[in-house]
């Protein structure tokens, strides 16, 4: 850490709390420590002390704790400073601190130095930043399994898998005139077919992690009066949405955040999609269909105690929108809550999966809320395994599109100049994950996501 800058934050919430800390890492530490304190603490052990302005008046009172490097969270030498937390004491200590050598941390800046010494690899980190900002128990479980290695041991050994591939193929570059093993090229293609299938179970992971972490953004629409909004309460347990007999009551985007065993859901209530001469009602049914444009899901909903009631989502809704067809109101029909279609067969059945329910009854709603965890990849047993986000899902699709054309390339008996170059591409998607290959870029967009203080 020679020249390195020393920084600076407060890491606790801002407002009046019991506790507040200002935590210091960097080379300047014990200098720091001498001129607060009255002198440096041992290490790891709480000294109880006042923390001196300039003139030696107390700002505070307060528990000091010395660790130093290269054992502390950053490998640096840290200091912490536990004291009250009111925000004008926190302010004249931290300024005091920033007076003794100290710059302000940058947003992430403690978490990426301890990227940077060894502490942390990236996925580790990005765990940290997850836990904290964790809105579900879920979400808190999968960060924590992330924090403690899951994520990344699977990606090491994916990687271990790539290098030693890697040193196969190569073996014919460096020595084309030895007599290599005459199993070779089947050897390489089993370990081919390996490396696919195991990046294959890690992506699927991973997608079910990421929507654990992001949730769903699920949009309700169809008919006026199908009853959406009325769903859309039943689904928030709450009345968020008005609801009348009135065809086209709603007008604007109505959103519920929702959690399902876990499963974080944005859900969005629309204004019926119908053609109307009402310019208001046009505005809400162009917000509506620019809100399907972007669904992870459409619940197409249905009268089903209308008999002239359109059963499939119009033809020129997005085609890319995976879509469940919601038949509501069977208070009203008859028929029985669940998947559909039933053994009996009906002239408006649709090829589209679709769910039985009543919104206003709650029949059929626990289908419904199975139905939501089969699309985000969630079965009734799925906990998860770990904390993903969007890089990595980018990072893990383009290491998949690098080794199928490795194994095309070796399949069609190309030069291993062009498979080892897949594979070399391969393990450079793999190790932006935990850092093995990165940016000062990709850093920075990182960390910069972090709060300060972390």
């Amino acid at each position: 850490m020679s020249g390195r800058e020393t920084i600076a934050a407060v890491a606790t919430p801002p407002g009046v709390g019991a506790v507040g800390i200002v935590r210091v890492s960097g080379p300047a530490v014990p200098d720091i420590a001498l001129h607060l304190l009255g002198r440096l603490p041992a290490p790891r052990q709480a000294l109880l002390a006042d923390f001196r302005a300039d003139d030696a008046e107390p700002i505070d009172q307060g528990l000091a704790l010395y660790f130093p490097a290269p054992h502390s969270f950053t490998g640096e030498h840290v200091l912490e400073l536990q004291g009250h937390g009111g925000p004008v004491v926190l302010d004249r200590l931290l300024a005091r601190v920033l007076a003794l050598g100290a710059r302000a941390a940058r947003p992430g800046e403690f978490s990426e130095r301890a990227f940077l010494e060894g502490k942390l690899d990236l996925t580790r980190a990005e765990a940290i930043a997850d836990l904290i900002a964790s809105g579900t128990e879920q979400q808190a479980r999968l960060a924590v399994r992330s924090l403690r290695g899951a994520f990344a041991d699977r990606v090491e050994r994916l990687l271990e898998a790539l290098t030693r591939l890697r040193v196969l193929v190569e073996a014919t570059l460096d020595f084309p005139d030895e007599d290599l093993d005459p199993n070779l090229a089947a050897g390489v293609a089993a370990d081919l077919d390996q490396l696919l299938a195991d990046l294959d179970r890690l992506l699927a992971t991973a997608k079910r992690g990421e929507r654990l972490r992001d949730g769903l953004l699920v949009v309700i629409a169809g008919a006026p009066n199908a009853g959406k909004s009325s769903l859309l309460n039943a689904l928030s347990e709450s009345d968020r949405a008005i609801v009348t007999p009135v065809p086209g009551t709603t007008r604007d985007l109505l959103h519920a955040d929702v959690q399902i065993d876990g499963l974080p859901l944005r859900v969005v209530d629309t204004a019926g999609l119908r053609l109307s001469p009402d310019p208001i009602e046009q505005e809400g049914v162009r917000r509506a269909r620019e809100q399907i444009d972007q669904a992870d899901l459409l619940l197409w909903v249905v009268d089903d105690a209308d008999p002239d009631a359109a059963v499939a989502p119009p033809a020129d809704l997005p085609a890319q929108v995976p879509r469940l067809v919601v038949r509501n109101k069977i208070d009203l029909s008859g028929r029985a809550p669940g998947d559909f279609p039933p053994t009996q067969p009906d002239r408006r059945a649709t090829a589209a999966a679709a769910i039985a329910c009543s919104a206003t009854t709650g029949a059929g709603l626990d289908d419904l809320r199975a139905a939501l965890l089969r699309h985000a990849g969630l079965g009734a047993d799925a906990g998860g395994e770990l904390s993903a986000r969007r890089r990595h899902l980018d990072a893990l699709a383009r290491t998949r599109e690098h080794l199928s054309a490795a194994a095309r390339a070796h399949s069609q008996a190309s030069p291993p100049e062009l498979v080892a170059e897949d594979l070399r591409l391969a393990q450079d998607s793999l190790g932006e994950i935990t850092g093995a290959v990165s940016s000062d870029d990709l850093l920075g967009r990182i960390f910069s996501e972090f709060c300060i203080g972390k």
